[in-house]
Protein backbone atom coordinates (compact mmCIF):
# COMPACT_ATOMS: atom_id res chain seq x y z
CA UNK A 1 0.00 0.00 0.00
CA UNK A 2 1.58 3.25 -1.15
CA UNK A 3 0.60 6.43 0.70
CA UNK A 4 1.69 9.88 -0.52
CA UNK A 5 1.28 13.15 1.35
CA UNK A 6 2.02 16.49 -0.29
CA UNK A 7 1.44 20.18 0.40
CA UNK A 8 0.68 21.53 -3.06
CA UNK A 9 0.75 25.25 -2.14
CA UNK A 10 -2.11 25.57 -4.63
CA UNK A 11 -3.25 22.40 -6.40
CA UNK A 12 -3.82 24.26 -9.66
CA UNK A 13 -0.29 25.69 -9.52
CA UNK A 14 1.16 22.26 -8.70
CA UNK A 15 -0.77 20.72 -11.59
CA UNK A 16 0.78 23.24 -13.99
CA UNK A 17 4.18 22.13 -12.72
CA UNK A 18 3.41 18.49 -13.50
CA UNK A 19 2.32 17.12 -10.13
CA UNK A 20 -0.76 15.24 -11.33
CA UNK A 21 1.10 13.87 -14.36
CA UNK A 22 3.79 12.56 -11.99
CA UNK A 23 1.16 11.21 -9.60
CA UNK A 24 -0.41 9.09 -12.34
CA UNK A 25 2.89 7.16 -12.55
CA UNK A 26 3.22 6.50 -8.82
CA UNK A 27 0.58 3.76 -8.38
CA UNK A 28 -0.38 5.24 -5.03
CA UNK A 29 -3.29 3.75 -3.12
CA UNK A 30 -3.87 6.83 -0.97
CA UNK A 31 -2.94 10.45 -1.76
CA UNK A 32 -3.30 13.20 0.85
CA UNK A 33 -2.95 16.79 -0.36
CA UNK A 34 -2.81 19.97 1.71
CA UNK A 35 -3.15 23.65 0.87
CA UNK A 36 -5.26 23.10 -2.22
CA UNK A 37 -6.13 26.83 -2.26
CA UNK A 38 -9.19 26.24 -4.43
CA UNK A 39 -12.94 25.79 -4.21
CA UNK A 40 -14.34 22.65 -5.81
CA UNK A 41 -16.19 24.74 -8.40
CA UNK A 42 -12.76 25.88 -9.57
CA UNK A 43 -11.63 22.27 -10.05
CA UNK A 44 -13.96 21.17 -12.82
CA UNK A 45 -11.11 19.90 -15.02
CA UNK A 46 -11.03 16.05 -14.93
CA UNK A 47 -7.32 16.42 -14.12
CA UNK A 48 -8.34 17.07 -10.51
CA UNK A 49 -10.26 13.78 -10.35
CA UNK A 50 -7.60 11.27 -11.45
CA UNK A 51 -8.99 8.07 -12.99
CA UNK A 52 -9.07 5.12 -10.63
CA UNK A 53 -9.52 7.27 -7.52
CA UNK A 54 -12.40 8.36 -5.35
CA UNK A 55 -11.58 12.04 -4.78
CA UNK A 56 -12.63 14.16 -1.83
CA UNK A 57 -12.02 17.84 -1.09
CA UNK A 58 -12.58 19.94 2.02
CA UNK A 59 -12.24 23.59 1.00
CA UNK A 60 -11.69 26.59 3.20
CA UNK A 61 -14.53 29.10 3.20
CA UNK A 62 -11.98 31.78 2.31
CA UNK A 63 -11.11 31.58 -1.38
CA UNK A 64 -7.52 30.81 -2.34
CA UNK A 65 -6.65 29.62 1.16
CA UNK A 66 -5.84 26.37 2.94
CA UNK A 67 -7.96 23.32 2.01
CA UNK A 68 -7.19 19.60 1.97
CA UNK A 69 -7.89 16.71 -0.39
CA UNK A 70 -7.77 12.94 -0.27
CA UNK A 71 -7.69 10.48 -3.18
CA UNK A 72 -8.22 6.78 -2.52
CA UNK A 73 -8.48 3.81 -4.86
CA UNK A 74 -10.80 1.93 -2.53
CA UNK A 75 -14.17 3.41 -1.70
CA UNK A 76 -14.20 4.47 1.96
CA UNK A 77 -16.97 3.35 4.26
CA UNK A 78 -17.24 6.93 5.50
CA UNK A 79 -15.63 10.32 4.88
CA UNK A 80 -15.35 12.84 7.73
CA UNK A 81 -14.82 16.50 6.83
CA UNK A 82 -15.50 18.32 10.09
CA UNK A 83 -14.28 18.02 13.66
CA UNK A 84 -16.72 20.44 15.24
CA UNK A 85 -14.07 23.10 15.87
CA UNK A 86 -15.02 26.24 13.95
CA UNK A 87 -11.56 27.34 12.77
CA UNK A 88 -10.50 23.86 11.67
CA UNK A 89 -13.77 23.36 9.83
CA UNK A 90 -13.97 26.82 8.23
CA UNK A 91 -10.32 26.74 7.12
CA UNK A 92 -10.59 23.26 5.57
CA UNK A 93 -7.86 21.62 7.64
CA UNK A 94 -9.11 18.05 8.14
CA UNK A 95 -10.34 15.20 5.98
CA UNK A 96 -10.61 11.55 7.04
CA UNK A 97 -11.37 8.43 5.00
CA UNK A 98 -12.54 5.48 7.09
CA UNK A 99 -12.14 1.90 5.94
CA UNK A 100 -12.72 -1.43 7.69
CA UNK A 101 -9.55 -1.63 9.80
CA UNK A 102 -7.56 1.46 8.76
CA UNK A 103 -8.38 5.16 8.59
CA UNK A 104 -6.41 7.80 6.68
CA UNK A 105 -6.34 11.50 7.55
CA UNK A 106 -5.21 14.46 5.45
CA UNK A 107 -4.59 17.40 7.75
CA UNK A 108 -3.04 20.84 7.58
CA UNK A 109 -1.94 22.52 10.78
CA UNK A 110 -1.66 26.30 10.54
CA UNK A 111 1.57 28.19 10.34
CA UNK A 112 2.24 30.81 12.96
CA UNK A 113 4.75 32.75 10.90
CA UNK A 114 2.45 35.66 10.01
CA UNK A 115 2.39 37.02 13.56
CA UNK A 116 1.48 36.42 17.17
CA UNK A 117 -2.27 36.30 16.55
CA UNK A 118 -1.94 33.37 14.16
CA UNK A 119 0.57 31.70 16.46
CA UNK A 120 -1.97 31.80 19.27
CA UNK A 121 -4.59 30.31 16.92
CA UNK A 122 -2.05 27.62 16.04
CA UNK A 123 -1.61 26.78 19.72
CA UNK A 124 -5.40 26.60 20.17
CA UNK A 125 -5.81 24.26 17.20
CA UNK A 126 -2.89 22.12 18.38
CA UNK A 127 -4.70 21.66 21.68
CA UNK A 128 -7.92 20.67 19.93
CA UNK A 129 -6.10 18.31 17.56
CA UNK A 130 -4.28 16.67 20.48
CA UNK A 131 -7.56 15.83 22.20
CA UNK A 132 -8.81 14.39 18.91
CA UNK A 133 -5.65 12.33 18.38
CA UNK A 134 -5.88 10.93 21.91
CA UNK A 135 -9.43 9.84 21.06
CA UNK A 136 -8.28 8.23 17.81
CA UNK A 137 -5.48 6.38 19.57
CA UNK A 138 -7.97 4.78 21.94
CA UNK A 139 -10.00 3.31 19.09
CA UNK A 140 -9.46 -0.23 17.86
CA UNK A 141 -8.55 0.79 14.30
CA UNK A 142 -5.23 1.75 12.74
CA UNK A 143 -4.54 5.35 11.70
CA UNK A 144 -2.20 7.11 9.30
CA UNK A 145 -2.23 10.86 9.94
CA UNK A 146 -0.79 12.53 6.85
CA UNK A 147 -0.09 16.16 6.36
CA UNK A 148 1.79 19.38 6.76
CA UNK A 149 2.14 19.79 10.52
CA UNK A 150 4.15 23.04 10.30
CA UNK A 151 6.43 21.79 13.09
CA UNK A 152 9.97 20.46 12.84
CA UNK A 153 10.24 18.02 15.72
CA UNK A 154 13.96 17.80 16.49
CA UNK A 155 17.20 19.60 15.54
CA UNK A 156 17.83 16.93 12.88
CA UNK A 157 14.63 18.06 11.17
CA UNK A 158 15.83 21.48 10.01
CA UNK A 159 19.10 22.81 8.70
CA UNK A 160 19.50 25.94 10.85
CA UNK A 161 17.97 24.75 14.11
CA UNK A 162 20.09 26.96 16.39
CA UNK A 163 18.85 30.14 14.73
CA UNK A 164 15.21 29.03 14.65
CA UNK A 165 14.56 28.14 18.29
CA UNK A 166 12.42 31.28 18.74
CA UNK A 167 10.69 30.97 15.37
CA UNK A 168 7.28 29.46 14.66
CA UNK A 169 7.63 25.86 13.59
CA UNK A 170 10.47 25.11 16.02
CA UNK A 171 9.25 26.73 19.22
CA UNK A 172 9.79 24.76 22.44
CA UNK A 173 6.01 24.53 22.95
CA UNK A 174 5.53 23.10 19.45
CA UNK A 175 8.31 20.57 19.85
CA UNK A 176 6.94 19.52 23.26
CA UNK A 177 3.54 18.99 21.61
CA UNK A 178 5.18 16.62 19.12
CA UNK A 179 7.01 14.89 21.99
CA UNK A 180 3.67 14.35 23.68
CA UNK A 181 2.04 12.98 20.53
CA UNK A 182 4.85 10.51 19.89
CA UNK A 183 5.99 9.62 23.40
CA UNK A 184 3.00 9.94 25.72
CA UNK A 185 0.07 9.39 23.35
CA UNK A 186 2.04 6.73 21.51
CA UNK A 187 1.91 7.54 17.80
CA UNK A 188 4.95 6.89 15.58
CA UNK A 189 6.75 9.10 13.06
CA UNK A 190 6.79 6.65 10.16
CA UNK A 191 9.61 8.32 8.23
CA UNK A 192 11.99 8.38 11.20
CA UNK A 193 11.16 4.76 12.00
CA UNK A 194 13.09 3.90 8.81
CA UNK A 195 15.37 6.87 8.14
CA UNK A 196 17.42 8.59 10.85
CA UNK A 197 19.72 10.45 8.46
CA UNK A 198 20.19 14.24 8.65
CA UNK A 199 19.39 16.48 5.70
CA UNK A 200 15.97 14.91 5.11
CA UNK A 201 13.63 17.83 4.51
CA UNK A 202 10.21 18.36 2.93
CA UNK A 203 9.98 22.17 2.75
CA UNK A 204 12.33 24.89 1.54
CA UNK A 205 11.83 28.63 1.62
CA UNK A 206 11.66 30.49 -1.68
CA UNK A 207 14.15 32.96 -0.22
CA UNK A 208 17.80 32.87 -1.12
CA UNK A 209 19.23 29.55 -2.24
CA UNK A 210 17.35 27.38 0.26
CA UNK A 211 16.47 24.67 -2.28
CA UNK A 212 19.89 24.64 -3.93
CA UNK A 213 21.64 24.47 -0.55
CA UNK A 214 19.11 22.05 0.98
CA UNK A 215 18.41 24.56 3.75
CA UNK A 216 15.10 22.97 4.59
CA UNK A 217 12.66 21.81 7.24
CA UNK A 218 10.97 18.44 7.68
CA UNK A 219 7.41 19.48 8.51
CA UNK A 220 5.40 16.96 6.46
CA UNK A 221 4.71 13.66 8.19
CA UNK A 222 2.91 10.38 8.17
CA UNK A 223 2.15 9.74 11.83
CA UNK A 224 0.95 6.19 12.46
CA UNK A 225 -0.46 3.92 15.14
CA UNK A 226 2.39 1.81 16.54
CA UNK A 227 1.31 -1.60 15.23
CA UNK A 228 1.82 -0.26 11.69
CA UNK A 229 5.53 0.34 12.38
CA UNK A 230 6.62 -3.14 11.31
CA UNK A 231 4.54 -2.73 8.15
CA UNK A 232 6.70 0.14 6.83
CA UNK A 233 8.66 -1.07 3.80
CA UNK A 234 10.10 2.06 2.18
CA UNK A 235 10.19 5.79 2.89
CA UNK A 236 11.13 8.42 0.33
CA UNK A 237 11.06 12.20 -0.12
CA UNK A 238 10.69 12.91 -3.85
CA UNK A 239 12.91 15.76 -5.01
CA UNK A 240 13.65 15.02 -8.67
CA UNK A 241 10.99 17.52 -9.73
CA UNK A 242 9.71 20.54 -7.84
CA UNK A 243 5.95 20.96 -7.82
CA UNK A 244 5.69 23.23 -4.75
CA UNK A 245 7.81 24.64 -1.94
CA UNK A 246 7.15 21.21 -0.35
CA UNK A 247 8.19 17.77 -1.60
CA UNK A 248 5.96 14.68 -1.68
CA UNK A 249 6.54 12.18 1.12
CA UNK A 250 6.04 8.59 -0.10
CA UNK A 251 5.75 5.62 2.24
CA UNK A 252 5.05 2.02 1.25
CA UNK A 253 3.36 -0.26 3.77
CA UNK A 254 2.98 -4.03 3.78
CA UNK A 255 -0.73 -3.60 4.38
CA UNK A 256 -3.90 -4.21 2.37
CA UNK A 257 -7.07 -2.20 2.89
Amino acid sequence: MRVITFNANGIRAAAKKGFLTWLAQQHADIVCIQETKAQQNQLTDPLFYPPGYHCYYHDAEKKGYSGVALYTRQLPQEVVKKLGESTIDKEGRYLEARFCTLNIVSLYLPSGTSGNERQQIKFQLMEHFMLHFIDLKQRSQEYILCGDWNIAHQPIDLKNWRGNQNHSGFLPEERAWMDNLLDSVGFVDAFRAKNQEPGQYTWWSHRGQAWANNTGWRIDYQIITPSLTNKIKNVHIYKDQRFSDHAPLIIDYDYAL
